[in-house]
């Protein structure tokens, strides 16, 4: 048996608000949507390297306000990157914790992102 790295299921109530935060500002790319019809919620999957997200605004799928804990490495880079979008509702910036570095961003929905560098002590 083996498992696989879990992927996150976030709640969203506006595919232009996704969009912009998701792939303009964090720079995923989306792999696929899903529609049962023209007229009903979406359902995607995005990706960043190895991480992958599926948004949902199917109503009951997940809760608003969850919390994904993503371990990344150079997390400067990532902070850097981030901040030279220059994203009107986002200014991430880092926390040091005594575990690690962190840094937390919150989609347009109240969800959040929590990547963190770990320490190597």
């Amino acid at each position: 048996m083996e498992l696989s790295a879990a992927i996150p299921l976030f709640r969203m109530f506006s595919e232009d608000k996704a969009r912009e935060f998701y792939v303009d500002f964090l720079g995923f790319s989306i792999d696929w949507e899903h529609r049962f019809d023209a007229n009903f919620p979406l359902y995607l999957q995005l990706r960043r390297g190895n991480l992958l997200i599926h948004l949902t605004e199917h109503h009951g799928d997940a809760t608003p306000g969850s919390t994904a804990f993503v371990p990344v490495t150079n997390i400067v880079e990532l902070r850097d990157e981030l901040a030279s979008k220059n994203y009107r509702y986002a200014k991430p910036a880092l926390q040091d914790q005594g575990w690690g570095r962190v840094l937390e961003v919150a989609d347009p929905f109240g969800n959040r992102i929590r990547f963190c560098e770990l320490s190597n002590d």
